[in-house]
């Protein structure tokens, strides 16, 4: 392949990356997709969610037989102090009506079929092919390094996911700090598929995402996320780097997820699984402010390597961000290809679609979130401060029992009022 060009270059077999190539391929534009794993999924860990109904339009052939989990129809959000918690769920018609909004996923099985649908549509896909760096050119990206081979082309989409250095190569995005990540641990515990369903209280096929906030992660930026799987349960936690190495105590995030697994709210849900899978993933946490810059002169970035990762409170979302980030780099190639005009100029249209789209609309309306969820006492000062006033409100003393409203007057004090007050309190509200 030493030399060759190519219309298309797309680097990374993920999410991003094979809507690009699957657009692209649909469209008759010649793409090579080059992913370093064996193949397309196998270096991916994420698995928990996808919320499909953003770009169900977008990829109108590929749902019918996608390999998804089950239908996200119940929503749960879990309280906990050190002694309480508080669980709150969620049935409703707007999320158990098909078609439905969300799935549960496993993500290397989705990229497996979506490379093969990719293929199907005429792409090429090359796996074990690392690629080392760009290919830059008088100032302009001009292909890639892989291997040892120069390959060339008209443009390259970067789709390599959250550490890419390809977008620093290429000047687009500057250095980045722990503060904008966080890191993913999580595991795949098997249970008998009616074993699951009776727990929670699940019809065949529909399943439940619950979110866990408050002394699971001691005090630090990050919570908890369990997702049913057909017969599997996905349970991890998520906490932000720059709290797991600034912060006290020092847990080790092994020794946290073991714990979290031992709380009775959790651990009656596993019981009697077996653990199948292992792993941890970085996650991009910066949001709207720590977006790179997304398209130079022949490249464009997508996907986590742009940042398309939006943490905003009660959801976490990012596999429709990055498919659909994938879609719009393909439709700015297929509009600048018919002037053969790759230069920054003409694929900043990309950065338009991503305006007029859900995607950068999201992003901006939640661009304080980042900071607000960076605010200590959510996951301290008030998962014990709901877990205070349910335990007075449901607990009999021996004697007299004191009304509701002096017992939560009691238990609010000023902190709940210097947040009220706070500046940026509308940042929360946001949640």
């Amino acid at each position: 392949m030493s030399e060759e060009k190519f219309e298309t270059i797309v680097v990374g077999g993920g999410l991003a990356g094979l809507a690009a190539a699957y657009t692209l391929a649909a469209a008759g534009k010649e793409v090579l997709l080059l992913e370093k794993g064996d193949y397309c999924g196998a270096k991916n860990v994420t698995g928990g969610r996808m919320y499909v109904a953003p770009i169900r339009d977008y990829f109108p052939d590929l749902w019918a037989k996608a390999p998804f989990e089950r239908a996200i129809v119940q929503e749960e959000l879990c309280l906990m102090s050190a002694t309480d918690s508080l669980l709150v769920r969620y049935n409703g018609e707007a999320i158990a009506t098909e078609p439905y909004q969300s799935y549960s996923i496993c993500l290397a099985k989705f990229d497996k079929y979506f490379a093969k649908q990719a293929e199907k549509k005429g792409a090429m896909i090359v796996t074990k092919k690392k690629v080392d760096t760009l290919l830059i050119e008088n100032g302009k990206v001009a292909g890639v390094v892989a291997g040892g081979e120069v390959l060339r082309s008209n443009v390259v989409i970067c789709g390599d996911g959250v550490l890419s250095i390809l977008p620093q190569q290429a000047r687009l995005q500057k250095p980045l700090s722990p503060k904008h990540f966080a890191v993913g641990i999580k595991e795949i515990i098997e249970l008998d598929q009616q074993v699951l369903e009776d727990r929670f209280n699940l019809s065949s096929e529909l399943g439940a995402a619950r979110l866990y906030l408050g002394d699971i992660t001691e005090g630090k930026f990050g919570g908890g996320f369990l997702y049913t799987n057909k017969d599997s349960v996905s349970l991890g936690l998520v906490v932000g780097i720059e709290a797991l190495m600034s912060e006290t105590p020092k847990t080790e995030l092994p020794e946290m997820l073991d714990r979290f697994k031992r709380r009775p709210e959790v651990a009656s849900l596993i019981a009697g699984g077996q653990t199948a899978e292992y792993s941890a993933h970085v996650i991009g946490e910066g949001g709207y402010k720590q977006l790179s810059k997304l398209y130079a002169d022949g490249v464009l970035v997508t996907g986590d390597s742009a940042g398309f990762m939006l943490n905003a409170g009660i959801t976490v979302r990012g596999m429709e961000y990055a498919m659909y980030s994938g879609y719009a780099a393909a439709q700015a190639v297929i509009a600048v290809s018919e002037r053969g005009d790759y230069s920054a100029q003409a694929l900043s249209i990309y950065e338009k679609l991503l305006e007029e789209s859900f995607v950068l609309k999201d992003f901006r309306e939640f661009k304080d979130v980042p900071e607000a969820m960076d605010h200590k006492r959510l996951f301290t000062y008030y998962p014990q401060l709901v877990g205070g006033v349910l335990s007075s409100l449901y607990q009999m003393p021996n004697g007299p029992k004191e009304r509701a409203i002096p017992t939560v007057r009691k238990l609010v004090n000023f902190k709940v009022i210097k947040d009220i007050l706070f500046k940026d309190a509308g940042k929360v509200i946001k949640l």
